[in-house]
């Protein structure tokens, strides 16, 4: 009982502490999103309202019960991305049946979903959501600032028009317009919170904007211009329906399962990966610490949701949850009316809108991108070693080249490697010969694979005299290359007659080498501690 009342009482907690700010950013929110969740489901070759639909659940679920208030969630373009390609692949063995079914596709994915839900919740089941903090800081960096490149990227594509299947930017008075509204509404996000924090510059900037349009007959491009020039229908469109028989849905998926489970694997971890790394660059802005074990239990259930009734899916979106922040969208209660709030855009003001200038979400985006780029990566790239400066540019170009996903898991392979190499040059063995006669090594540094070679050539097994002590007290053997390196030059020493000694091997090491290693037990010196161990404990007994 007590686990529950500390849960529901952290629950109240989180859910608004600013409802007024709460509520008008999350308009701010609904309003970007729309756009955002039409170009994805365009991305993904699916119906718009699909990518709609699959954004407000996500939205939901993960504001209620997602590890980070103030995050929001949704259909997002690298999820697409990797959907496309099964999509198409099913929508073709749709038309290839007796009996030929439309959107096989997207009945694949609503399957698809239902495995990467499963995939997420139990990697927070088992606290994989730790493993977040393995990132680098130049990773973050060059996160963030390829992902400020990619909105920016993203939104050029709406200064161009498509005619007789050509597209082409804009010209003459349509690109003046154009320009001119983006950048009216950029001014207005920028002066507004100068004057006033009440209102969310965002939110103020579309309105205005809007009213220009709307009042002045201006003739712009607009988000229901917008959807039905990719092929939509508008928002006013019902959602489609599918011939969903779940026997001859499995039968059409024979000869498939290892697409579509690859599929799932590679959307459970891009959507994880982009939630994690949303999480933790929300937690820096807010100096707050959200729980990415709980994220990927939500994320899960929602994509399940998703699957369960005919929604794209989707994860954090990086852009959407800075102008939550950004506008003063701190608790659960911003995600949750972003979402309602894009639910009744769907289904009761799909008119109004269909009516607001795609101009006025661009320079909304392109000031997520101001606020996003890491401008102080220039001040210090030539300050920071150079392997991280490499590291930052590396994932900053593979974001834009690549997605995300690819671009971390990069990053952070490209950091391991680095830091392993590092390491592998840091161990040392300081020689020294005892009165008796004893030569001793002493090895500082880390022991694993990576200095495996270096360890080994510190030694003169053939020139050395009869007794020889290698001491570890600066030292920590890290793994099982590690011991096996111990174990191969203690044999060496053995083999030549020499009376061989190990002292202050760390207890794990101990006990793990004697268990791989019985025989040497007799040169394993068990009597011996590291003085300092001494120095700490007396403290400690002192300060009783």
């Amino acid at each position: 009982m007590n686990r529950i009342a500390h849960a529901a009482q952290s629950f109240t907690k989180t859910f608004t502490q600013d409802p007024k700010s709460d509520i008008l950013s999350g308009l701010t929110v609904a309003l970007a999103l729309v756009p955002e969740a039409v170009a994805f489901a365009f991305v993904a070759g699916i119906d718009p309202l699909v990518g709609l639909y699959g954004a407000f659940m996500m939205g939901l679920v993960t504001s209620l019960f997602g590890g980070r208030p103030g995050m929001i969630s949704g259909a997002t373009g690298a999820m697409a991305v990797v959907m496309v390609h099964m999509i198409q692949q099913g929508n073709q063995v749709g038309m290839e049946l007796a009996n030929p079914v439309e959107n096989l596709g997207l009945q694949w994915l609503f399957i698809t979903l239902l495995l990467v839900g499963v995939i997420q919740i139990l990697a927070g089941v088992l606290k994989l959501g730790k493993f977040v903090r393995l990132i680098p800081h130049p990773v973050m960096m060059g996160f963030v600032n390829g992902l400020a490149i990619v909105i920016f990227l993203s939104q050029l594509s709406l200064f161009k028009e498509t005619v007789d299947g050509e597209t082409n930017w804009l010209q003459g008075s349509q690109m003046y317009i154009m320009l001119a509204l983006v950048g009216l509404t950029m001014l207005i996000m920028w002066g507004l919170p100068k004057l006033t924090t009440k209102v969310p510059a965002a939110l103020a900037a579309i309105v205005v904007v809007a009213a220009i349009t709307i009042f002045g007959g201006v003739d712009v491009s607009t988000v229901g211009s917008f959807i039905r020039d990719g092929g939509g229908e508008g928002l006013e469109a019902g959602l489609p329906t599918f011939q969903f028989q779940i026997f001859g849905l499995f039968d059409s998926m024979n000869g498939h399962w290892d697409l579509i489970i690859t599929t799932a694997f590679l959307l459970a971890a891009v959507g994880l990966i982009e939630s994690l790394m949303t999480l933790n660059l929300v937690d820096e802005l807010t100096e707050t610490r959200g729980s990415g074990n709980r994220e990927c239990v939500a994320q899960g259930g929602a994509n399940i949701l998703n699957g369960l009734f005919g929604g794209m899916g989707g994860c954090a979106m990086i852009g959407q949850s800075i102008i939550n922040v950004n506008s003063g969208g701190r608790g659960r209660l911003s995600g949750v009316f972003a979402a309602l709030a894009l639910l009744a855009f769907i289904l009761f003001g799909a008119p109004l809108i269909e009516q607001i200038p795609i101009a006025a979400l661009v320079g909304v985006m392109f000031m997520v991108v101001i606020g996003t780029f890491a401008w102080s990566s220039f001040r210090i790239i030539r300050k920071i070693p150079v392997a991280d400066a490499v590291v930052l540019i590396a994932v900053s170009a593979i974001t834009v080249w690549q997605d995300l996903a690819i671009a971390v898991i990069s990053g952070v392979i490209i950091s391991a490697v680095v830091f392993a190499w590092q390491n592998a040059t840091m161990i040392r063995a300081r020689k020294k010969i005892k009165e008796d006669g004893t030569k001793v090594y002493e090895i500082w540094g880390p022991l694993f694979f990576g200095s495996i070679q270096n360890f080994n050539e510190k030694f003169n097994v053939k020139t050395d005299p009869k007794n020889v002590e290698i001491d570890f007290m600066e030292s920590k053997v890290t793994d099982h290359s590690g011991m096996e390196a111990v174990n191969s030059i203690a044999e060496k020493f053995l083999n030549l007659g020499i009376n061989l000694k190990l002292t202050h091997l760390s207890p794990e090491c101990k006990m793990l080498l004697l268990k791989a290693h019985p025989n040497l037990e007799p040169i394993i010196e068990t009597s011996v501690e590291d003085p300092r161990y001494y120095v700490v404990t007396d403290m400690m007994d002192e300060e009783v």
